[in-house]
C-alpha cells in the first residue's frame, strides 16, 4: 500500500519534478535527474520524516517512478539527497506586475 502520492510537475527528457504528499497535506518536492545508468534525486522535505517514513518514500518513488526509467538491475545508482526545510516564495518571471520588469 502506498503511503504517499506522487504528482508530477514537470517532465523533461532527462529529468521530472514531482509533489509528494501525505493524506491532503504537501510534505515535499522530489526533482530525478536521469543520466545514462545514474538517477540523481534531491528530496525537499518541508518537515522532517522519520528514518522509516523516509525508506518507505524512497522505495516507493523507487518502484513507482524510478524503475519504469531504469530498472534496478540495469542502473549502477540511484543517489538521492534529502533536504528539510520550508518553501519561502515562489517566483514566475516575467509577469506583467512584475516590478523588475520596466517594459
Amino acid at each position: 500500500m502506498n503511503t504517499f502520492r506522487l504528482v508530477r510537475l514537470l517532465r523533461t527528457l532527462s529529468s521530472e519534478i514531482y509533489l509528494v504528499w501525505h493524506g491532503d497535506r504537501r510534505i515535499g518536492q522530489i526533482d530525478l535527474h536521469f543520466a545514462d545508468s545514474a538517477i540523481q534525486a534531491n528530496l525537499f522535505l518541508e518537515s522532517p520524516l522519520a528514518p522509516e517514513q523516509r525508506k518507505d518514500l524512497l522505495r516507493q518513488l523507487d518502484e513507482d517512478v524510478v524503475s519504469s526509467y531504469l530498472p534496478s538491475f540495469d542502473r549502477e545508482q540511484f543517489i538521492v539527497t534529502i533536504f528539510v526545510g520550508e518553501e519561502v516564495d515562489s517566483f514566475n518571471y516575467p509577469e506583467a506586475s512584475d516590478p523588475l520588469n520596466e517594459n
